[in-house]
């Protein structure tokens, strides 16, 4: 039997409910063990899959933990000092399929390992993946609260300053913001890539969760993102991207695009930006603010397959990479990460030394980190993803001008009537 070990990426904070990332059960697709859930966990395997959504975690850790002896020519094997292989293993977030991997996680209280072990990480790193008994199931090197990266050459042709604390005053709520859209656009700029850039601040901003009994309930907030894409999207303040990680998106980012701002968290900078600015005349011209509404957006856990055959070692990875304070400074020093230790990130985020090159040195710290310590899980549900995913597809149609907007309601309807059965009689509740 081959040991696993799992690295989630919870992405759009639960609002897609999108736990995507490194998975550990054969049912997850690529284990030749062909399951991950049952069987008792040992300390027999030299094997170790880990399942990863992309090569983000897997750079992270060949950088980072130090057990970590060489890699194979292609990169696809990790060898470690005694002996192990760690085999990185590609699966698509599809389905749900890492939510599920979530719910047969083996608590972290199986390993050994109690929060006195992790005591320094935000609080809601932990709340996002405890159980209904009290038993935590994952561990995050990640805190992800959002904020809004700007170009720093926009600013300065359009607002005659690049000054963080100029710009946030100009973004400062949602009508200081369109104030200063209504300044790009005269001046011949976009203030956003496009309606999926802002979802995440208004679907982390509702009153209640998407659930109440059996109703489906639709927050106002999310009608108001839905009237304020189609308007601004009619009017040009967005460039009318359809969505994220898509080649359009990823122009936007470039050194020839028009596009003033980006709503990110810290790991957006060297994930999203950087990529696509790297070795261009646009690679430091970045600064951050905060955003007009708080928001956060994903982060990676990492969970334990249940019946794993080397606890000792998932526990040491799990462990290492999300409290050992030098790999965690490393992180935020080498990746832009606001990295999962509350206390580091305090005094990181005073540190006049501390700042990273693609921001022109600005401290991004100091803008997330009273923003990381008031994260609300409160309004999160397990039917936040097939909500948001139903909702914005359903939605799609609607600003692409394919059909209406009560055509567009009626269609989301059915749409999560079908996802869940179980909420069909409750029918959706939309505001009045």
């Amino acid at each position: 039997m081959k040991k696993r070990v799992w690295s989630f990426v919870l992405a759009a904070v639960l609002v897609l409910g999108l736990l995507s990332g490194c998975g550990g059960s054969g049912g997850g697709g690529g284990s030749s063990d062909g399951g991950g859930s049952g069987g008792e966990a040992s300390d027999s395997g030299k094997v170790l899959n880990i399942y990863v959504w992309n090569q983000e975690f897997q750079e992270k850790f060949n950088d980072n933990y130090p057990e970590v002896e060489k890699l194979s020519s292609d990169k696809s094997i990790t060898y470690l000092k005694d002996g192990t292989e760690v085999h990185w293993i590609v699966n698509p977030n599809q389905d749900g399929v890492y939510q599920q991997k979530l719910d047969e996680a083996l608590p972290i209280s199986q390993l050994g390992i109690t929060t006195a072990d992790v005591p320094n990480q935000y609080k809601y790193t932990q709340e996002a993946v405890t159980t209904a008994d009290g038993e935590i199931r994952a561990l995050s090197y990640q805190a992800t609260p959002g904020m809004m990266v700007y170009r720093r050459s926009i600013a300065q042709a359009v607002l005659g300053t690049d000054d963080p604390d100029t710009v946030a005053a100009a973004v400062a709520d949602w009508d200081k913001f369109y104030e200063t859209a209504g300044q790009m656009k005269a001046a011949g700029y976009y203030m956003y890539s496009g309606r999926a850039d802002t979802y995440r601040v208004y679907s982390n901003n509702v009153s209640a969760p998407w659930v109440d009994g059996n109703t489906v309930v639709v927050d106002q907030s999310m009608m108001t993102w839905v009237e304020r894409s189609m308007k601004d999207t009619q009017e040009g303040i967005n460039h009318n991207v359809t969505g994220q990680w898509i080649d359009e998106w990823n122009k936007d980012m470039g050194p020839d695009s028009k596009v003033f701002c980006f709503f990110l968290p810290a790991w957006g900078l060297d994930v999203c930006i950087k990529p696509n600015v790297e070795g261009t005349s646009a690679e430091q011209d970045w600064a951050v603010c905060p955003s007009p509404q708080g928001f956060y957006w994903g982060g990676t856990w990492l969970i334990a397959a249940n019946g794993t055959d080397n606890m000792s070692q998932v526990k040491d990875i799990m462990l290492k990479m999300t409290s050992d304070r030098d790999i965690l400074r490393n992180l935020a020093v080498n990746n832009g990460e606001m990295s999962n230790d509350q206390p580091l990130m305090e005094e990181l985020a005073q540190s006049p030394e501390f700042g990273i090159d693609l921001l022109g040195g600005q401290n991004y710290l100091g803008v997330l980190s009273d923003a990381a310590a008031s994260i609300s899980l409160a309004n999160v549900s397990p039917y936040d993803q097939g909500c948001t995913e139903e909702f914005q597809n359903t939605f799609g149609d609607y600003f692409n001008g394919k059909i209406d907007l009560e055509k567009a309601k009626a269609n989301f309807e059915v749409a999560i009537g079908e996802r869940y059965p179980e909420l069909k009689s409750g029918g959706v509740r939309w505001p009045s």
